[in-house]
């Protein structure tokens, strides 16, 4: 089990909930955003935790992800990541393509962010 890890989120409840914990790379950007962040990450030999498409809501649906990336980099890159990575990132885009995220309200989107920190926390433990 890899012990130490960093959470690379555009998510505000995750920063503020988890930055006194644990190291956050706080994006104020799109999902896609999120993703090339942790594409990049997996390209410098670090290794994906969570799966980017971790639960049953559609990735056009929801404006936050949290990914969980080792702390530690390893020479070369782990094909595993980099597959389910770039694997993840085309389903975004395809999704993204034939349905644009919707504009929620400020009630809706606390409950994505909600959701989001949820099974962020649940992945920590």
């Amino acid at each position: 089990m890899i012990e130490k890890f960093f959470i690379i989120t555009n998510n505000p409840l995750c920063r503020d909930s988890f930055k006194d914990s644990y190291k956050v790379n706080y994006l104020e950007g799109t999902v896609s955003e999120v993703f090339s962040a942790a594409r990049d990450y997996i390209h410098k030999g670090h290794i994906l935790l969570t799966h980017p498409l971790l639960s049953s809501i559609k990735p056009n649906e929801t404006p936050y992800r949290s990914i969980l990336i080792s702390q530690a980099s390893k020479p070369g890159v782990d094909m595993n990541s980099l597959e389910i990575m770039e694997s993840s990132i085309h389903t975004l885009e395809k999704f993204l393509r034939d349905f644009k995220t919707p504009k929620w309200n400020e009630r809706i989107l606390e409950d994505f962010q909600f959701i989001d920190y949820d099974l962020t926390l649940n992945a920590i433990r």
